[in-house]
């Protein structure tokens, strides 16, 4: 599991980054990428990834601002010119259905695969076997939402050391214990999976957030998440500015990460008065100052989320 960045800028495009996506990378969990937020030029950004539009399985958006919204009918449309023929589900603030009925159907553009648009007001707005996903209203000028992605425990590993000096091989019998079946060998010997399985894994929490400034509902989605993404679209001696147009600092976003007790943030969604890397270290050290553990989304660039052993784990 990892966050991949397409676009890390505020507003508009500039001739260095993009305007808002980011990717969730769940290869390994489920072979497939989420992707949150789908601003103008997402699609050009995806054919200078490693990504390939087949593998979108879900698009979640968290407010319907254009920088965050205009590149959604063409990544759609051309979803299926790719390769793209599994469903794709899209979830959004109402208005989204509306907003891309229109511009699908006015285009004419023939999409091959089940689209699925779903509108939320928050809460729960997805959950199977391994993940759930929660969204809650942030500040903004806007209705705009973060998203809290839960990553469900797993059953640990067998301790496979023990069930071979127990006579057995890998098959059917070692599957039973793996769901957590007690088991009786051929010589009647009784195996109970509790004594053959190692810890649960524990599953990771992913906190992406939409355009805010600081408010109550921020905390919630963040709380003890093992990775923060949160805008940071100024440095805090623009403060006043920020909270006018209802965005955040990089200080803002390390104070929330520190009482949200979060492992790890991510700073996104700069303002184009910060034109280079360079020019967006002082926002990096402001937050680090708060929160050491934080570090500035670069497009095309991955970053892990790392598993707590435990849930004591730092």
């Amino acid at each position: 599991m990892e966050i991949y960045f397409l676009g890390t800028n505020a507003g508009v495009p500039t001739l260095q980054r993009n305007v808002t996506s980011v990717v969730l990378r769940l290869l390994e969990e489920r072979r497939s990428f989420w992707m949150f937020d789908c601003g103008e030029g997402t699609q050009h950004q995806v054919l200078r990834s490693p990504l390939r539009l087949g593998k979108l399985e879900k698009l979640f958006i968290t407010h319907l601002h254009g920088d965050h919204l205009f590149g959604l009918p063409g990544l759609i449309s051309s979803r299926g010119y790719q390769g793209g023929t599994a469903p794709l589900t899209v979830y959004g603030p109402p208005g989204l259905k509306a907003y891309l009925d229109i511009s699908l159907s006015v285009s004419q553009s023939r999409i091959p695969y089940k689209l699925e648009i779903v509108e939320h007001n928050g809460g729960l707005v997805f959950e199977d076997d391994g993940f759930k996903v929660e969204a809650g209203l942030l500040e903004h000028r806007i209705d705009s939402y973060g998203y809290r992605i839960t990553e469900k425990d797993s059953p640990g590993n067998l301790n496979t050391e023990l069930l071979l000096s127990y006579g057995l091989k890998p098959g059917p019998l070692f599957g039973k214990l793996k769901k957590g079946e007690d088991i009786t060998t051929e010589d009647g010997v009784l195996i109970r999976a509790a004594e053959v399985l190692n810890a649960p894994k524990r599953g990771r929490i992913v906190t992406i957030l939409g355009d805010t400034r600081p408010c109550p509902g921020v905390l919630p989605l963040a709380q003890d998440a093992d990775l923060i993404m949160h805008e940071a679209t100024f440095a805090h001696d623009l403060a006043d500015m920020a909270f006018q147009y209802h965005h955040s600092t990089a200080r803002q976003a390390a104070e929330l990460a520190l009482a949200a007790g979060g492992r790890e943030l991510l700073l996104t969604h700069f303002s184009s008065r910060y034109s280079s890397r360079e020019e967006l270290v002082p926002l990096l050290e402001e937050a680090q100052a708060i929160f050491p553990k934080t570090l500035l989304a670069e497009e095309f660039c991955a970053f892990p989320v790392h598993r707590r052993t435990s849930a004591n784990t730092p």
